[in-house]
């Protein structure tokens, strides 16, 4: 439904006529690494879903919903998306079509906390780098049945205990290992005293359902593209199913924000023409606005919502980092590869979010150099002298030395 139009027997809503209330790992050499187990932190998955739908911009040029014939779509699949741009931080600048999970923030959190015990520093620093360094996203923002993590020694051995442990928490195989060399070169080698590889490894997963199932539309439009699959609340949908909502803000039709709420913890907050240029800017400015929102936080029988169907798989190498050398408790730290995986998928019914993230890294021993030993520069042997003026191409004078008796007084 254009969201700038009403049906014949609606009344619009204004600020004079509002509406009413609804009631409603691994080790460092040898030893294990525990994963904390924590609760879950709302205000983390507040971010998480936030970050996951501003890939799109903002609703526009809809048909109305009231009376949607039957759906006839049929099937799911994932297709790429082209130009969609991940980011590894909720600082990073983003473009018009972004996407942002916290866990190559948590492979970053592990490898600095382990190998260098303090910011990773770059020459020259990489701004990327900058913010990772923040950990505005940490494990304690998130339950341990989110994700699992591991880090090690890069072997076989921790290959497949990640490979087996994701497939026994999540029932899921991996994306993104095999994308990595697991060549005897490119593993740990335990005859090498002043190197070591490690292996920085993370998978989230989550689905999520609503209490009660959306209604489901034709398709319309969106931002002038035709057949895209929406769902939402017209005028055939139940109370319970509006009882999910909660208005955040609404300003106008292109400036409102909401959340939904799920059968689990999680929450989804929706915000059309998301104002910022990073995702931390868009969430606080959402808060800052839902603070200062004094209409009603409730659907009334005559508002209207329409939600696009989400779904993407993409994967970012972070080319950025590869070959980049930094300083470690040890020596010097170089990435050989950093890669992360987002999966999402949004529809009537609910969604399923799954990320990976995982870096390859060298940890090298400084090998202490030889001390300097003296210089002698004894001319006690044939030798050639110049006299040049300061500043002068050519010398004025020259001499070559052989039998020091000629060129001293007796």
């Amino acid at each position: 439904m254009d969201e700038n139009k009403q049906s014949p027997t609606q009344t619009p809503n204004t600020p004079d006529n509002p509406p009413p209330e609804i009631i409603n790992e691994a080790s460092l050499k040898k030893t294990p690494k525990k994963t904390k187990k924590v609760l879950l932190a709302a205000a983390a998955i507040l971010v998480l879903a936030t970050g996951t739908f501003f890939l799109a911009n903002h609703l526009s040029n809809k048909p109305s919903p009231d009376n949607p014939p039957a759906n006839t779509d049929k099937g799911h699949k994932i297709t790429k998306a082209p130009g969609l741009t991940i980011v590894p931080t909720m600082l990073d600048e983003i473009n018009a079509d972004s996407a942002w999970c916290g866990t190559f923030q948590l492979v970053w959190n592990d490898m600095k906390d382990t190998l260098v015990g303090n910011d990773i520093i770059f020459t020259p620093q990489i701004p990327m780098a900058e913010h990772l360094n923040q950990a505005t996203f940490t494990e304690q923002m998130l339950s341990n049945d989110y994700y699992y993590k591991k880090w090690g020694l890069k072997t076989l051995a921790l290959k497949s205990e990640i490979e087996n442990g994701i497939k026994d928490k999540f029932d899921e195989t991996s994306d993104l290992l095999d994308d990595l060399d697991w060549s005897e070169d490119a593993l740990d080698d335990p005859n090498d005293p002043n190197t070591s590889r490690y292996l920085f490894y993370v998978m989230l997963k989550r689905k999520f359902e609503y209490p009660k199932e959306f209604t489901r539309f034709p398709t319309g439009k969106f931002n002038g593209k035709n057949n895209v699959k929406y769902f939402g609340i017209d005028s055939t949908t139940t109370e319970e199913v509006k009882d999910q909502i909660k208005v955040l803000y609404y300003n106008s039709p292109d400036d409102f924000a909401f959340n939904v709420s799920t059968k689990s913890d999680d929450e989804l907050i929706f915000v059309k023409s998301p104002e910022g240029k990073t995702f931390n800017t868009i969430y606080e400015n959402i808060n800052q606005k839902s603070a200062d929102y004094k209409g009603k936080k409730s659907l009334q029988n005559i508002d209207r919502l329409m939600i696009p169907d989400l779904d993407f798989d993409e994967k970012r190498v972070y080319q950025e980092f590869e070959d980049k050398e930094f300083p470690t408790k040890l020596g010097k730290g170089e990435i050989k590869k950093a890669i992360q995986t987002i999966r999402f998928s949004l529809n009537e019914k609910g969604g399923e979010i799954k990320s990976e993230a995982v870096v390859d890294v060298f940890d090298t021993t400084s090998v202490p150099e030889d001390p300097p030993q003296p210089r002698y520069f004894y001319l006690d042997n044939t030798f050639a002298l110049f006299i040049r003026e300061k500043d002068q191409p050519q010398p004025c004078f020259a001499a070559r030395i052989d039998d020091i008796e000629k060129f001293q007084s007796k």
